[in-house]
């Protein structure tokens, strides 16, 4: 009986320890194919995503090369009708051919520019255009404060960047005038220099005959011989010819004469001494005596000099003589210059 009981019990052990393996085996597998379908699912998913993505980038890729495609037609349009309105000029095709811009020889790249514009045949109202891509420091400066109107116009925008150079009619005179030969120069170079600053001085002024290359030199000659606010007034005038220097002149000197007469008038006027006079009474006071009082004839007043009362026969001016006026001087001097 011991023994019956004892293999019954070994046999329900046995029994229970394999159900529960075979329990664990079945759960081992059920897992591992979860774990699978996950994985599975998992890589179905990344696909998925890959594809989407890849999608999305033809898609934009696309857009963008449509983008492009309009954008190019767009541009071509333009170009088009630039063309039309500029009569069939491409400026961007001309434009690498303009010169490089040089602050030190700014003349030089003017002469440079409107030579290649002749030998190609650019258009003269595209001028403007083409130069104004090449401009540099000061240059670009006064090329953006013109307004639309002048610079387009080629005239204007070369007038306005050397006057900002200061080559103009007076810096060309005066750079021929105060050149001086230099140690290292030969004289043949010198007078080289020198007929280029005379030739540039001219072209500047426009002298393309005697009698204007005459009043030149005329005008010249008359500044030269007056004093230095005349000369100021007249070169603020920028008048070319001797009459109207002259008369420039005149107008000045009168004005300015009427001007100091004035301000003498009103210097005598509010400058006046104040004289006091001693008491009409007798009376001195705590004094006693008559010596603190002051008599007009004692005020110690200096004679006049005979030498400041003399006047002009020619001005009516005092302080000089006729022979001494700066106005019949340069009477004289006016009439000599206009004598052929």
């Amino acid at each position: 009986m011991r023994k019956d009981e004892i293999k019954r019990y070994v046999l329900e052990y046995l029994v229970d320890e394999n159900n529960t393996f075979e329990l664990k085996r079945l759960e081992m597998e059920m897992n591992k194919e979860v774990r699978l379908r996950e994985m599975k699912m998992q890589k179905e998913k990344e696909e998925r995503d890959m594809q989407m993505q890849k999608e999305k980038e033809e898609r934009e890729m696309q857009m963008q090369k449509e983008e492009e495609e309009r954008e190019m037609q767009m541009q071509r349009e333009k170009e088009a009708r630039e063309r039309l309105d500029t009569g069939g000029f491409d400026v961007s095709k001309h434009v690498k051919f303009v010169p490089k811009f040089q602050e030190d020889n700014v003349e030089k790249f003017f002469n440079h520019f409107e030579k290649l514009g002749k030998q190609l045949k650019w258009p003269r109202d595209k001028w403007s255009i083409l130069i104004q891509s090449n401009f540099t420091g000061k240059a670009q400066e006064v090329y953006s404060a013109l307004s639309i109107e002048d610079s387009m116009d080629y005239d204007k925008v070369k007038k306005a960047i050397l006057q900002a150079y200061e080559l103009v009619p007076e810096a060309y005179r005066q750079k021929f005038r105060k050149y001086r030969k230099a140690d290292t120069q030969t004289y043949v170079e010198f007078a080289y220099q020198k007929e280029r600053h005379f030739d540039r001085w001219c072209a500047s002024k426009k002298i393309s005959t005697f009698d204007t290359f005459r009043q030149l030199m005329l005008v010249e000659e008359f500044k030269r011989c007056v004093n230095d606010d005349i000369k100021t007034h007249l070169e603020e005038n920028k008048a070319d010819k001797l009459s109207e220097v002259a008369t420039l002149a005149d107008q000045y000197a009168l004005t300015h004469k009427f001007s100091k007469v004035g301000q003498t008038e009103n210097k005598g006027q509010f400058s006046r001494p104040n004289k006091k006079y001693g008491n009409s009474s007798g009376t001195t006071g705590n004094s006693g005596s008559q010596s603190g009082s002051i008599s007009p004839t004692n005020s110690g007043k200096k004679q006049p000099d005979s030498s400041r009362q003399r006047s002009c026969g020619y001005c009516h001016k005092k302080r000089h003589t006729t022979a001494n006026c700066f106005q019949l001087t340069n009477l004289r001097r006016l009439k000599q210059l206009q004598m052929p």
